[in-house]
């Protein structure tokens, strides 16, 4: 297995420890004032769902499996979980809620993911960094108000909570991170 520095580890990245599988949820690089720079990493374990979380020096090789990236389609979810497929194959492929995790919301007919596969195994999903949505709620906007004010709460129509500037009304289409629903910009659209 290939081993790598533990700072260029991201989310939706597999390692190999201790011969167990681990998809990491979150790699945070922390660079105190003093002392050595850290990685923190937050995994779950895909045999059982055991998460765990582990510190390791930015310039310490970790272990990374081989996992299988391949483009596919979200097609729709169901009982069993998400359905995707593979554009080449149109094989389809079913992927439980727990893989999937909070990114569900972000999910939208017909979008291209990166879904990876260790034998077959679907093990973590990356999605575009950036997402359409429509604003479906938030308070009015208030003339005289600059776009340097603070942001006010807003609900997209995928049920996502997050803060927009004052003057993004209800019904305007914008552009929001998928790690975090942070908003980026209106939509050109």
């Amino acid at each position: 297995m290939p081993k790598v520095i533990a700072s260029s580890l991201r989310k939706g990245n597999v390692v190999d420890k201790d011969g167990r599988l681990y998809v990491i949820l979150s790699a945070e690089n922390i660079h105190p004032g003093k002392g050595t720079p850290v990685t923190q990493l937050d995994m779950r374990r895909i045999t059982d769902g055991v998460k765990v979380s582990e510190r390791y020096r930015t310039t310490e090789q970790v272990e990374r499996a081989y996992v299988e990236d391949r483009e596919h389609t979200f097609l729709y979810s169901d009982g069993e979980g998400f359905h995707f497929m593979n554009p080449e194959s149109y094989e389809q492929l079913a992927v439980p809620q727990d893989v999937i995790g909070d990114m569900a919301p972000y999910l939208q007919e017909g979008m291209a993911v990166m879904l990876s596969t260790h034998n077959g195994v679907p093990l973590a999903l990356e999605l575009p960094q950036r997402v359409t949505l429509e604003v479906t709620d938030t308070e009015p906007v208030t003339k005289g108000q600059t776009a340097s004010s603070s942001y006010k709460p807003a609900t997209l129509s995928n049920g996502v909570r997050t803060l927009v500037p004052p003057h993004i009304g209800t019904g305007t289409r914008i552009v929001v991170m998928t790690a975090d629903g942070a908003y980026v910009e209106r939509a050109k659209d």
